[in-house]
Protein backbone atom coordinates (compact mmCIF):
# COMPACT_ATOMS: atom_id res chain seq x y z
CA UNK A 1 0.00 0.00 0.00
CA UNK A 2 1.37 3.46 0.60
CA UNK A 3 3.85 2.92 3.40
CA UNK A 4 6.03 -0.41 2.40
CA UNK A 5 9.41 -1.57 3.69
CA UNK A 6 12.72 0.51 2.10
CA UNK A 7 15.84 -2.07 1.74
CA UNK A 8 17.93 0.82 0.63
CA UNK A 9 18.77 3.03 3.40
CA UNK A 10 19.54 1.39 7.23
CA UNK A 11 17.71 4.03 8.83
CA UNK A 12 14.83 4.26 6.81
CA UNK A 13 11.74 1.68 7.10
CA UNK A 14 9.25 2.81 5.30
CA UNK A 15 8.46 4.66 2.40
CA UNK A 16 5.64 6.77 2.24
CA UNK A 17 4.30 7.72 -0.66
CA UNK A 18 2.54 11.13 -2.20
CA UNK A 19 0.03 9.07 -4.26
CA UNK A 20 -1.24 5.99 -4.63
CA UNK A 21 -2.64 5.74 -8.13
CA UNK A 22 -2.35 1.76 -8.28
CA UNK A 23 -4.02 1.47 -5.08
CA UNK A 24 -6.62 3.71 -6.48
CA UNK A 25 -6.83 1.62 -9.39
CA UNK A 26 -7.67 -1.75 -7.51
CA UNK A 27 -10.26 -0.15 -5.44
CA UNK A 28 -12.31 0.06 -8.65
CA UNK A 29 -10.50 -2.46 -11.36
CA UNK A 30 -13.20 -4.52 -12.31
CA UNK A 31 -15.74 -1.21 -12.88
CA UNK A 32 -13.31 0.59 -14.43
CA UNK A 33 -12.11 -1.68 -17.30
CA UNK A 34 -15.70 -3.25 -17.85
CA UNK A 35 -16.49 0.67 -18.67
CA UNK A 36 -13.88 1.17 -20.72
CA UNK A 37 -14.65 -2.05 -22.64
CA UNK A 38 -18.23 -0.90 -23.35
CA UNK A 39 -16.93 2.44 -24.60
CA UNK A 40 -14.32 0.54 -27.25
CA UNK A 41 -16.70 -2.23 -28.31
CA UNK A 42 -19.60 1.22 -29.19
CA UNK A 43 -16.77 3.15 -30.74
CA UNK A 44 -18.78 6.70 -29.58
CA UNK A 45 -15.32 7.89 -28.59
CA UNK A 46 -16.35 12.38 -28.73
CA UNK A 47 -19.52 12.94 -26.69
CA UNK A 48 -20.56 9.18 -26.41
CA UNK A 49 -23.47 8.83 -23.95
CA UNK A 50 -20.66 8.16 -20.99
CA UNK A 51 -19.91 12.44 -21.11
CA UNK A 52 -23.98 12.55 -20.64
CA UNK A 53 -24.10 10.87 -17.74
CA UNK A 54 -20.88 11.87 -15.81
CA UNK A 55 -21.77 15.62 -17.07
CA UNK A 56 -25.59 14.63 -15.00
CA UNK A 57 -23.85 13.24 -12.24
CA UNK A 58 -21.03 15.98 -12.06
CA UNK A 59 -23.98 19.16 -11.86
CA UNK A 60 -25.02 17.23 -8.55
CA UNK A 61 -22.54 17.40 -7.24
CA UNK A 62 -22.17 21.00 -7.72
CA UNK A 63 -25.48 21.78 -7.18
CA UNK A 64 -25.23 23.44 -10.85
CA UNK A 65 -28.18 23.19 -13.31
CA UNK A 66 -25.12 22.65 -15.95
CA UNK A 67 -22.13 20.60 -16.42
CA UNK A 68 -19.92 20.72 -19.19
CA UNK A 69 -16.80 18.25 -19.58
CA UNK A 70 -13.65 19.35 -21.69
CA UNK A 71 -10.14 18.62 -22.14
CA UNK A 72 -8.79 19.71 -18.95
CA UNK A 73 -8.93 22.53 -16.23
CA UNK A 74 -6.76 25.02 -18.02
CA UNK A 75 -9.54 25.23 -20.95
CA UNK A 76 -12.40 24.88 -18.53
CA UNK A 77 -11.30 28.54 -16.95
CA UNK A 78 -10.29 29.88 -20.64
CA UNK A 79 -13.75 28.84 -21.77
CA UNK A 80 -15.23 30.25 -18.59
CA UNK A 81 -13.89 33.79 -18.93
CA UNK A 82 -14.61 33.48 -22.94
CA UNK A 83 -18.15 32.92 -22.01
CA UNK A 84 -18.67 35.95 -20.11
CA UNK A 85 -17.16 38.22 -22.12
CA UNK A 86 -13.64 38.41 -21.21
CA UNK A 87 -11.29 39.55 -23.59
CA UNK A 88 -8.50 41.75 -24.72
CA UNK A 89 -7.90 44.79 -22.41
CA UNK A 90 -9.79 43.44 -19.72
CA UNK A 91 -8.53 42.69 -16.19
CA UNK A 92 -9.51 39.64 -14.00
CA UNK A 93 -8.18 39.60 -10.49
CA UNK A 94 -6.99 36.51 -8.73
CA UNK A 95 -4.51 34.77 -6.05
CA UNK A 96 -0.80 34.91 -6.98
CA UNK A 97 -0.31 31.29 -5.23
CA UNK A 98 -1.99 29.45 -7.25
CA UNK A 99 -0.65 26.63 -10.35
CA UNK A 100 0.29 28.62 -12.86
CA UNK A 101 -2.77 27.95 -15.70
CA UNK A 102 -5.08 29.95 -12.58
CA UNK A 103 -2.86 32.72 -14.39
CA UNK A 104 -1.49 31.59 -18.00
CA UNK A 105 -5.76 31.20 -18.88
CA UNK A 106 -5.92 34.49 -18.78
CA UNK A 107 -2.72 35.96 -20.40
CA UNK A 108 -4.11 33.55 -23.58
CA UNK A 109 -7.44 34.87 -23.97
CA UNK A 110 -5.60 38.47 -24.08
CA UNK A 111 -6.92 39.38 -21.01
CA UNK A 112 -4.90 41.15 -17.96
CA UNK A 113 -3.68 39.10 -14.46
CA UNK A 114 -4.39 41.41 -11.42
CA UNK A 115 -2.76 40.05 -8.51
CA UNK A 116 -4.74 40.82 -4.94
CA UNK A 117 -2.65 39.27 -2.01
CA UNK A 118 -3.95 36.33 0.09
CA UNK A 119 -4.75 35.64 3.63
CA UNK A 120 -3.63 32.75 6.23
CA UNK A 121 -5.92 30.73 4.63
CA UNK A 122 -3.49 30.53 1.81
CA UNK A 123 -6.93 32.15 -0.21
CA UNK A 124 -7.16 35.67 -1.72
CA UNK A 125 -8.01 37.99 1.06
CA UNK A 126 -11.00 39.84 0.01
CA UNK A 127 -10.07 43.02 1.49
CA UNK A 128 -7.15 43.02 -0.69
CA UNK A 129 -9.58 42.82 -3.71
CA UNK A 130 -11.14 46.31 -3.75
CA UNK A 131 -7.46 48.53 -4.33
CA UNK A 132 -7.16 46.02 -7.62
CA UNK A 133 -10.46 46.83 -8.75
CA UNK A 134 -10.40 49.07 -11.74
CA UNK A 135 -12.83 50.59 -14.78
CA UNK A 136 -10.78 47.36 -16.98
CA UNK A 137 -11.77 44.70 -14.08
CA UNK A 138 -14.18 42.15 -15.62
CA UNK A 139 -14.11 38.91 -13.38
CA UNK A 140 -13.00 37.90 -10.14
CA UNK A 141 -11.30 34.26 -9.93
CA UNK A 142 -10.92 33.14 -6.24
CA UNK A 143 -8.78 29.99 -6.34
CA UNK A 144 -9.93 27.34 -3.49
CA UNK A 145 -6.05 26.18 -2.43
CA UNK A 146 -5.66 22.84 -1.70
CA UNK A 147 -9.76 22.26 -1.44
CA UNK A 148 -10.36 25.03 0.84
CA UNK A 149 -13.43 27.68 -0.34
CA UNK A 150 -12.29 31.21 -0.32
CA UNK A 151 -14.54 33.64 1.33
CA UNK A 152 -17.04 33.65 -1.27
CA UNK A 153 -19.33 35.45 0.73
CA UNK A 154 -17.20 38.81 0.67
CA UNK A 155 -16.08 38.00 -2.89
CA UNK A 156 -19.68 37.97 -4.09
CA UNK A 157 -20.63 41.48 -2.52
CA UNK A 158 -17.63 42.55 -3.53
CA UNK A 159 -18.66 41.45 -7.36
CA UNK A 160 -22.25 42.87 -7.14
CA UNK A 161 -21.16 46.08 -5.63
CA UNK A 162 -18.79 46.81 -8.72
CA UNK A 163 -21.23 44.80 -11.39
CA UNK A 164 -18.27 42.11 -11.66
CA UNK A 165 -18.59 38.36 -12.89
CA UNK A 166 -17.16 35.25 -10.59
CA UNK A 167 -15.52 32.73 -11.88
CA UNK A 168 -14.43 29.40 -9.58
CA UNK A 169 -11.30 28.38 -10.07
CA UNK A 170 -12.24 25.34 -8.36
CA UNK A 171 -9.62 22.87 -9.96
CA UNK A 172 -8.92 21.28 -6.62
CA UNK A 173 -12.57 21.15 -4.62
CA UNK A 174 -14.40 18.80 -6.17
CA UNK A 175 -16.90 18.21 -3.50
CA UNK A 176 -15.74 20.83 -1.07
CA UNK A 177 -18.72 22.93 0.55
CA UNK A 178 -18.50 26.57 1.76
CA UNK A 179 -21.34 27.23 4.52
CA UNK A 180 -23.18 24.14 3.00
CA UNK A 181 -23.09 25.19 -0.68
CA UNK A 182 -20.54 23.46 -2.99
CA UNK A 183 -17.58 24.54 -4.63
CA UNK A 184 -18.69 25.14 -8.27
CA UNK A 185 -22.21 26.92 -7.19
CA UNK A 186 -20.75 29.38 -5.61
CA UNK A 187 -20.00 32.32 -8.25
CA UNK A 188 -21.37 32.93 -11.63
CA UNK A 189 -18.99 30.13 -12.70
CA UNK A 190 -17.22 27.12 -11.50
CA UNK A 191 -14.14 25.45 -13.46
CA UNK A 192 -12.61 22.20 -11.97
CA UNK A 193 -9.96 19.73 -12.66
CA UNK A 194 -9.76 16.22 -13.06
CA UNK A 195 -5.88 15.80 -13.46
CA UNK A 196 -4.76 12.50 -11.87
CA UNK A 197 -3.34 14.25 -8.79
CA UNK A 198 -7.11 15.54 -8.09
CA UNK A 199 -9.65 14.21 -5.73
CA UNK A 200 -11.51 13.43 -8.26
CA UNK A 201 -9.20 11.70 -10.70
CA UNK A 202 -9.34 11.08 -14.32
CA UNK A 203 -6.61 8.62 -16.49
CA UNK A 204 -5.12 11.84 -17.83
CA UNK A 205 -6.18 15.47 -18.55
CA UNK A 206 -9.84 16.51 -17.89
CA UNK A 207 -12.10 19.02 -16.61
CA UNK A 208 -15.74 20.87 -16.10
CA UNK A 209 -17.26 24.09 -16.23
CA UNK A 210 -20.07 24.67 -14.17
CA UNK A 211 -22.96 26.86 -13.87
CA UNK A 212 -26.99 28.09 -13.27
CA UNK A 213 -26.93 30.27 -16.14
CA UNK A 214 -28.45 28.82 -19.38
CA UNK A 215 -26.59 31.12 -21.60
CA UNK A 216 -23.32 30.79 -20.00
CA UNK A 217 -23.55 27.10 -20.49
CA UNK A 218 -24.50 27.45 -24.25
CA UNK A 219 -21.99 29.80 -24.81
CA UNK A 220 -19.24 27.09 -22.97
CA UNK A 221 -20.87 24.14 -24.51
CA UNK A 222 -20.06 25.89 -28.17
CA UNK A 223 -16.85 26.94 -27.81
CA UNK A 224 -15.43 23.78 -26.42
CA UNK A 225 -16.22 22.07 -29.28
CA UNK A 226 -15.49 24.42 -32.00
CA UNK A 227 -18.31 27.26 -31.69
CA UNK A 228 -20.69 24.72 -33.62
CA UNK A 229 -24.14 25.20 -33.52
CA UNK A 230 -24.50 22.09 -35.52
CA UNK A 231 -22.96 20.17 -37.18
CA UNK A 232 -22.57 22.52 -40.35
CA UNK A 233 -23.05 26.03 -39.08
CA UNK A 234 -20.15 27.79 -36.68
CA UNK A 235 -21.79 30.26 -34.61
CA UNK A 236 -18.66 31.56 -33.37
CA UNK A 237 -14.58 30.63 -32.93
CA UNK A 238 -13.64 27.93 -30.40
CA UNK A 239 -11.82 25.69 -29.22
CA UNK A 240 -11.14 21.65 -29.49
CA UNK A 241 -12.01 21.10 -26.07
CA UNK A 242 -13.99 17.90 -25.20
CA UNK A 243 -14.09 15.83 -22.96
CA UNK A 244 -13.47 12.32 -24.36
CA UNK A 245 -15.39 9.42 -23.62
CA UNK A 246 -13.04 7.52 -22.34
CA UNK A 247 -12.06 9.62 -19.82
CA UNK A 248 -15.65 10.28 -18.80
CA UNK A 249 -16.20 6.77 -18.31
CA UNK A 250 -13.43 6.69 -15.99
CA UNK A 251 -14.50 9.30 -14.10
CA UNK A 252 -18.44 8.22 -14.22
CA UNK A 253 -16.66 5.45 -11.71
CA UNK A 254 -14.46 7.18 -9.63
CA UNK A 255 -17.68 9.61 -9.10
CA UNK A 256 -19.17 7.04 -7.16
CA UNK A 257 -16.21 6.47 -4.51
CA UNK A 258 -15.37 10.61 -4.24
CA UNK A 259 -17.35 10.72 -0.85
CA UNK A 260 -15.36 8.01 0.50
CA UNK A 261 -11.47 9.33 -0.70
CA UNK A 262 -12.89 12.79 0.51
CA UNK A 263 -14.09 11.09 4.31
CA UNK A 264 -10.98 9.70 4.27
CA UNK A 265 -8.65 12.49 3.43
CA UNK A 266 -10.39 14.50 6.10
CA UNK A 267 -9.74 11.66 8.60
CA UNK A 268 -5.94 11.57 7.91
CA UNK A 269 -6.13 15.22 7.88
CA UNK A 270 -7.48 15.55 11.95
CA UNK A 271 -5.36 12.49 12.37
CA UNK A 272 -2.20 15.24 11.38
CA UNK A 273 -3.90 18.24 13.01
CA UNK A 274 -4.10 16.13 16.54
CA UNK A 275 -0.73 14.94 16.19
CA UNK A 276 1.96 17.24 14.47
CA UNK A 277 3.98 19.02 16.80
CA UNK A 278 3.65 23.03 18.18
CA UNK A 279 6.50 23.75 15.58
CA UNK A 280 4.18 22.72 12.87
CA UNK A 281 0.98 25.22 11.77
CA UNK A 282 -1.33 23.35 10.66
CA UNK A 283 -4.41 24.60 8.16
CA UNK A 284 -7.81 25.27 10.34
CA UNK A 285 -11.56 24.37 9.34
CA UNK A 286 -14.01 27.17 9.34
CA UNK A 287 -17.21 25.98 10.80
CA UNK A 288 -19.77 25.42 8.40
CA UNK A 289 -17.29 24.40 5.46
CA UNK A 290 -16.17 20.91 4.44
CA UNK A 291 -12.70 20.77 3.48
CA UNK A 292 -11.53 18.03 0.86
CA UNK A 293 -7.42 18.02 1.29
CA UNK A 294 -6.35 17.72 -1.97
CA UNK A 295 -3.41 18.61 0.19
CA UNK A 296 -2.87 18.61 3.72
CA UNK A 297 -0.55 22.26 3.64
CA UNK A 298 1.69 22.79 6.59
CA UNK A 299 3.77 25.71 7.32
CA UNK A 300 6.97 25.43 9.15
CA UNK A 301 10.26 26.74 9.80
CA UNK A 302 13.65 25.33 8.48
CA UNK A 303 11.22 24.01 5.53
CA UNK A 304 13.70 22.92 2.72
CA UNK A 305 15.56 21.36 5.77
CA UNK A 306 12.75 19.42 6.74
CA UNK A 307 12.02 18.58 3.00
CA UNK A 308 15.43 16.49 2.67
CA UNK A 309 15.17 14.86 5.96
CA UNK A 310 12.25 13.79 5.35
CA UNK A 311 13.02 12.37 1.91
CA UNK A 312 15.94 10.87 3.44
CA UNK A 313 13.67 8.73 5.57
CA UNK A 314 11.58 7.25 2.65
CA UNK A 315 8.58 10.49 2.80
CA UNK A 316 7.09 12.45 0.04
CA UNK A 317 6.64 15.70 0.54
CA UNK A 318 6.14 18.77 -2.43
CA UNK A 319 6.28 22.74 -2.07
CA UNK A 320 2.74 24.11 -3.44
CA UNK A 321 4.20 26.12 -4.59
CA UNK A 322 7.99 27.18 -4.11
CA UNK A 323 7.72 30.68 -6.21
CA UNK A 324 4.35 32.64 -6.41
CA UNK A 325 3.10 33.76 -10.40
CA UNK A 326 4.20 37.22 -9.74
CA UNK A 327 7.68 36.35 -9.51
CA UNK A 328 8.27 33.88 -12.44
CA UNK A 329 9.80 34.77 -15.42
CA UNK A 330 6.97 34.75 -17.60
CA UNK A 331 5.21 37.57 -15.41
CA UNK A 332 7.91 40.04 -16.17
CA UNK A 333 6.05 41.97 -18.68
CA UNK A 334 3.01 42.38 -15.33
CA UNK A 335 5.50 44.75 -13.67
CA UNK A 336 5.37 42.79 -10.54
CA UNK A 337 8.50 42.76 -7.97
CA UNK A 338 9.43 41.16 -5.00
CA UNK A 339 7.64 42.35 -1.85
CA UNK A 340 4.25 43.45 -3.73
CA UNK A 341 2.51 40.59 -1.83
CA UNK A 342 4.25 39.85 1.38
CA UNK A 343 1.64 37.55 2.45
CA UNK A 344 1.87 34.95 -0.40
CA UNK A 345 5.73 35.55 -0.76
CA UNK A 346 6.25 34.37 3.37
CA UNK A 347 3.49 31.53 2.85
CA UNK A 348 5.74 30.34 -0.47
CA UNK A 349 9.16 30.08 1.92
CA UNK A 350 6.81 27.84 4.77
CA UNK A 351 4.66 25.83 3.40
CA UNK A 352 4.80 22.14 2.63
CA UNK A 353 2.56 19.59 1.61
CA UNK A 354 2.18 16.27 3.72
CA UNK A 355 0.81 12.95 1.97
CA UNK A 356 -3.18 12.59 2.81
CA UNK A 357 -4.42 10.32 0.02
CA UNK A 358 -7.11 7.79 1.13
CA UNK A 359 -4.32 4.85 0.76
CA UNK A 360 -2.17 5.99 4.05
CA UNK A 361 -2.69 3.76 6.77
CA UNK A 362 -2.67 5.14 10.41
CA UNK A 363 0.65 3.64 10.92
CA UNK A 364 2.15 5.67 7.52
CA UNK A 365 0.80 9.21 9.32
CA UNK A 366 2.66 8.07 12.37
CA UNK A 367 5.83 7.42 11.01
CA UNK A 368 5.59 10.93 9.35
CA UNK A 369 4.67 12.79 12.70
CA UNK A 370 7.35 10.78 14.73
CA UNK A 371 9.51 12.14 11.90
CA UNK A 372 8.67 15.45 11.89
CA UNK A 373 8.80 15.97 15.70
CA UNK A 374 12.33 13.87 15.54
CA UNK A 375 13.54 16.98 13.74
CA UNK A 376 12.52 19.88 15.30
CA UNK A 377 13.50 17.85 18.58
CA UNK A 378 17.53 18.01 16.75
CA UNK A 379 17.63 14.51 16.32
CA UNK A 380 21.79 14.30 14.95
CA UNK A 381 21.32 12.92 11.74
Amino acid sequence: MATAPLATDARTRYRVSFTDFPVQFEVQAQEILEAIERVLRRGDFILGREVREFEAAFAELAGARHAIGVANGTDALMLAMRAVGVGRGDEVITPPNSWISSTSSIVLIGARPVFADVGPDFNIDPERIEAAITPRTKVLMPVHLTGRCADMDAINALAERHGLVVVEDAAQSAGACYQGRPSGSLGHVGCFSLHPLKNLSGVGDGGVVTTNDDAIAARVRSLSNHGLRTRGVVERWGFNSRLDTLHAAVLFCRLKTLSSVIEARRKNAARYRMMLPPAVMCPDERPGDCEIYHLFMIQCDRRDELMRYLDERGIEAYVHYPTPIHLQPASRDLGYRVGDFPSAEAQARRILSLPVHQGLSAESIDYVVKTITRFYQGEKR
